[in-house]
């Protein structure tokens, strides 16, 4: 049987066996032919990757020895930093160079068809998206954000049907986003294209784009709406649509996005009742921040229920009510931000709720600032979280003391109780503080000394105690904080000398205010060694001594004010060296000696007054002294000569030996009778005009116009703008641009106009709008808050004015806008305003004013829709018509002013009027 079959088997095996061999040698074959491949020439479609790359390298600028310097021949290209390649085909899948400091532009990129991402985000790069970008179809993550990219989103975008991630953000792009992004792909997760230019409206079609879980068009200029078709985004979990000028309510079908973890709505002008409307909407939320917007209502129980909430930020709005006591279950809460509203009603129990949130451990946040709240402050504040970090309670209606045992909060920071009624004194704990850096207790009932422990808060750099009653000494502590920048002691009833080898210590002090108290003795030399000082206040006091003249070397020093005390001596030469010094007050001392001639080379100065001392000899006549309006010398008996508006004697004449004896006498008795007849006169003027500038002193409204209002510098004003950011930006005229920002003293919502200096005529745009809003006030003009001339962080010059941030913005915006309408009585409201502002400026200041630009876009209107009349660049001071001669110089074309294009009606008033010579007070302006 095994011999008969045998022959049978050993052919089968044979097969098999030969069968398995080819199949070995296929494989073997394939590999090789596989390997020389790799090791051969480059395809085409590796070339023409190859090639792309050189392009896009030839239009990209690196530094030395960058990144780009692996791109040459001696490395394939996809070993070349950046590229990733798919192993099989060779083909660039990825290009990323984020944060190379690579600047130029990103050439056509369509032929690298294989790509699945770029990223070039963190760059230089300049210039538009390539439209071809649209080619490619496999790319999945797109990331250009932080370059300055300009010119509109290409439309082409939208064909790239695999994207799940596309990051625009910080850059300058502007035009509209494309209607059709709703159709790019079904797949795509995050979209980001937030801090750009952008403009309209959000698209619907955004509604689409089913599988989005992160949307952010923040800081941009969009308007109009919410869609009410991003409800449909189920799967939605972040939404910035925070800064921008969009309008409405929130809509409803937003409240059925149960996986939003955040909603960020700041800073539009957004409406309703929106707290309220919540309900049980949003159980995921993690972060709800509403600021700056027009929401009413009040702050629901029902907030309760999202039980995962750490930011809680409702600042700047119309809330209405008391804090629920309810919020004592969010126990994550860190951020809880309820200022500038209405809650509270000015009684006992209003911050009760705040014994509530002691047992939230993760609090870091509370701002209650500017609200309603009354009653006496806590003892429970101190048992908050040893984590809470700032505690805002100022402007409010709050009394009672400062708990002694504030101390226990260690790790705070900012501590503002500010314009309250709080009594007492300030606790010593507060020295435990020592990580403390803004404390804010001005405007209050205080008294008591300045305690010692002040000293052991190393990093303070503001300190704010003016207009208490606060008594003693400054302590010679206060030395160790080094880092003070702002030190205001005003309006106390502080005394002693102002300790030597403390004031000296403070190398970054740039505000000092010790006026209003009762220090004696002199004023330390060692004041000299503050190289950064911008404000030094110290009127109504009793030091004397002469005025140290190491004062000359506070080279920024732009605001000096040391009138009212016993100085004596010469008005230090070393004033000459304040380049920058805008107001000098050295009024009511006992100087003496000459005015020095030097000041007449300060060119910035705009206010000078050295009345009421002993100074004698000639007033020197160039500079601030060409211009009687800008100086006062009253009440020195000795002062002649000036210019002939100062009505001084003229200075005497000294004789030669050789006239004769008789005729010297007759002229000492004409000389003597003519100063006496002089003096009489320049008496009563000098009186008439001390009067008038104590009264526009009274008037002024800023900084650049009189002390006593806020003070703020350029790096103040370049955070509260957050760099002069171009999502702050609100407007833009001949002479500069209009900034929103929000002051950090007061946490005040501003407009900052900030000038171009570069631009023909705008310093002296400037000067014109600070010499007429001195002189105005009036409901229905724009309120000037503050200003600002300084150097930038280049060193260049810069200038500002601060207004009162208008919230309705321009009369032409609600003109000229298809989603704003105004009723007829709104319409007749707002020109009966600007009625009553011009007749006011016509009629009823010192001297009449022209508006000289006046237009829609330069009518502001406030949260109440009250109009205010802005922008006095162009204004014009005008004289009677009995004034108006050719003897003035004067012609109609210079009165003639205003935008191109467009001649205010006042304008051609006046300009009619000088030419005719008659009255304008003729001409009704009705």
């Amino acid at each position: 049987m095994r011999q008969s079959n045998q022959p049978k088997e050993m052919p089968l095996i044979s097969l098999r066996l030969r069968w398995w061999f080819f199949l070995v040698n296929l494989v073997i074959c394939i590999s090789s032919l596989e390997l020389e491949s790799l090791s051969s020439t480059p395809t085409f479609g590796n070339e023409t990757d190859k090639l792309a790359l050189l392009t896009i390298k030839h239009h990209l600028v690196d530094v030395p020895n960058g990144v780009l310097s692996s791109w040459n021949d001696s490395l394939h290209f996809c070993q070349w930093q950046g590229v990733t390649c798919s192993r099989r085909r060779q083909r660039v899948t990825a290009l990323r160079l984020e944060g190379q400091n690579l600047a130029g532009s990103l050439t056509p990129i369509g032929n690298l068809t294989f790509l699945r991402e770029l990223v070039l985000s963190n760059n230089h790069l300049q210039g538009s998206i390539p439209t071809d970008i649209g080619l490619l179809r496999r790319m999945r993550h797109l990331n250009l954000s932080t370059n300055s990219l300009q010119g509109e989103i290409p439309i082409d975008l939208t064909n790239c049907s695999n994207l799940e991630t596309v990051d625009l953000t910080r850059n300058n792009l502007t035009g509209q986003i494309p209607f059709h992004v709703g159709h790019m792909s079904t797949k795509l997760l995050v979209l980001r294209l937030g801090v750009n230019g952008l403009t309209g409206v959000i698209p619907s079609t955004l509604g689409n784009l089913s599988s989005l879980q992160h949307l952010s068009v923040a800081y941009n200029h969009l308007e109009g709406r919410i869609p009410h078709d991003l409800g449909r985004l189920k799967s939605l979990k972040i939404l910035y649509l925070d800064v921008n000028n969009l309008s409405g309510t929130i809509p409803p079908s937003l409240y059925n996005l149960s996986s939003v973890i955040e909603f960020v709505v700041t800073d539009n002008n957004l409406s309703g009742n929106f707290l309220s409307n919540m309900r049980f909407s949003f159980p995921q939320l993690g972060k709800l921040a509403i600021a700056l917007n027009q929401f009413t209502g009040i702050i629901p129980d029902t907030l309760s229920n999202i039980s995962g909430l750490e930011v809680l930020d409702v600042g700047v709005n119309y809330l209405t009510g008391q804090v629920p006591d309810s919020l004592k279950v969010l126990k994550d809460l860190q951020w809880l931000n309820a200022d500038f509203n209405n809650l509270g009603r000015g009684t006992s129990g209003d911050l009760n709720f705040l014994n509530s949130l002691t047992n939230i451990s993760s609090l870091r946040i509370i701002s209650l600032y500017q609200n309603n709240f009354g009653g006496v402050l806590p003892n429970s504040i101190v048992n908050l979280s040893t984590q809470l970090q700032e505690l805002y309670l100022g402007e409010n209606k709050i009394f009672g003391n400062i708990p002694g045992d504030i101390g226990n909060l260690i790790n705070l920071t900012t501590f503002g109780v500010d314009q309250n009624d709080l009594t007492g004194v300030i606790p010593t704990s507060i020295g435990k503080l020592q990580n403390l850096k803004e404390l804010e207790l001005s405007w209050n009932r205080l008294s008591g000394l300045l305690p010692s422990s002040l000293g052991n808060l190393s990093q303070l750099y503001y300190l704010n105690m003016s207009y208490n009653n606060l008594e003693g000494n400054i302590p010679t502590s206060l030395r160790n904080c080094q880092n003070m920048e702002i030190l205001l002691l005003d309006h106390n009833k502080l005394s002693g000398s102002v300790p030597e080898n403390v004031i000296g210590h403070f190398y970054q002090l740039r505000s000092l205010y010790l006026q209003k108290n009762t220090f004696t003795g002199i004023l330390p030399a060692d004041v000299g060694q503050l190289k950064n000082l911008n404000e030094l206040l110290v009127s109504d006091n009793k030091l004397s001594g002469e005025i140290p003249r190491e004062l000359g070397s506070c080279l920024v020093l732009e605001y000096l004010d040391m009138a009212r005390n016993s100085f004596q001596g010469n008005i230090p030469l070393s004033f000459s060296s304040l380049r920058g010094i805008r107001f000098l007050d050295l009024s009511c001392n006992n100087l003496s000696g000459r005015i020095p001639n030097e000041l007449e080379h300060l060119l910035g100065l705009l206010s000078l007054n050295l009345s009421y001392n002993y100074l004698e000899g000639e007033v020197p006549s160039g500079g601030v002294f060409k211009n009687v309006s800008e100086i006062s010398i009253t009440g020195n008996k000795k002062l002649c000569g000036g210019i002939p508006q100062l009505q001084l004697p003229p200075c005497p004449i000294v004789e030669s030996a050789k006239h004769g004896k008789g005729k010297h006498l007759s002229i000492k008795i004409i000389i003597a009778i003519s100063i006496g007849g002089v003096s009489c006169l320049a008496s009563i003027v000098a009186s008439v005009l001390l009067y008038r500038r104590k009264k526009t002193i009274m008037k002024s409204s800023s900084t650049s116009l009189g002390y006593g209002y806020l003070r703020v510098s350029y790096k103040e004003l370049l955070k509260a703008t957050c760099g002069f950011a171009s999502s702050h930006l609100i407007g833009m005229g001949s002479f500069g641009s209009v900034y929103k920002g929000v002051l950090s003293q007061g946490k005040r919502l501003v407009a900052v106009k900030v000038l171009n200096l570069q631009q023909h005529g705008a310093s002296k745009s400037f000067m014109a709008e600070c010499k007429v809003l001195r002189q105005i006030r009036h409901r229905n003009l724009l309120r000037i808050i503050t200003s600002c001339s300084s150097v930038d962080n280049k060193g260049s010059d810069f200038k500002a004015l601060v207004f009162e941030f208008m919230p309705n913005g321009n009369l032409d915006s609600w003109l000229h806008h298809e989603s704003r309408n105004l009723s007829f009585r709104q319409r007749l409201d707002i020109a009966s305003d600007v009625a009553c502002a011009l007749d006011y400026l016509h009629h009823h200041c010192q001297t009449p004013i022209v508006h000289g630009d006046l237009k829609p876009s330069n009518v502001l209107l406030d949260d109440n829709m009250v109009a205010h009349v802005g922008d006095f660049g162009l204004a014009k001071l005008i004289p009677e018509a009995t004034e108006i001669s050719s003897s003035d110089h004067q012609t109609s074309s210079a009165l003639l002013m205003g935008s191109i294009g467009y001649v205010a009606p006042g304008t051609l008033l006046y300009v009619f009027c000088s030419f005719l010579k008659i009255s304008c007070e003729v001409i009704a302006l009705n």
